[in-house]
């Protein structure tokens, strides 16, 4: 099993980065490199406990379909949302939101298993640099939004 731990420090309050992070219309928005869409489920707006959505979207190459459930819920202080079909033999994405004075901490917490072992345990670590480098792009994205009046448009 891997683990990807990413901090974003946001000035912005936490609801603000809580909803802008559960947002399927920013996810979009953030992901465009990989040409990332919801294809089934709940495709715009918000998402919510038991909400499913299906991704599709092109990572090394290939076009991928994941579909995740939100399995866990607690505005604004956490949601996770955990693979119900897909590449992963276990994929768990963890949002965590702390206050801290007037900004916001977002914690994310990736564990995630390849199948196909052994393949997949040497896979893991560019599977994780790449989820990584994925994340922090999008973070960057939900900062943006959130320390401005975009996040007007998305909310």
């Amino acid at each position: 099993m891997s683990n990807v731990h990413v901090e974003t420090t946001i000035n912005a309050p936490i609801e603000r980065c809580f909803d802008l992070s559960r947002s399927v219309d920013l996810h979009i928005i953030s992901a465009t490199g990989t040409d990332e869409r919801a294809i089934a489920g709940v495709t715009t707006g918000l998402m919510g406990p038991g909400d499913i959505v299906t991704w599709e979207a092109r990572h090394f190459g290939w076009m991928f379909h994941m579909t995740v459930r939100i399995s866990g819920f607690d505005r604004p202080r956490f949601f996770t949302d955990s693979m119900v079909s897909g590449p992963f033999k276990r994929f768990d994405h963890t949002h965590r939101f702390e206050s801290r004075g007037p900004s916001t901490v977002m914690i994310d917490d990736f564990v995630f298993e390849c199948p196909l072992w052994p393949l997949g345990r040497l896979a893991a670590p560019i599977v994780a640099a790449h989820l990584r480098s994925f994340l922090t792009a999008r973070n960057e994205v939900i900062k943006r939004c959130a320390e401005s009046d975009e996040w007007k448009r998305i909310l």
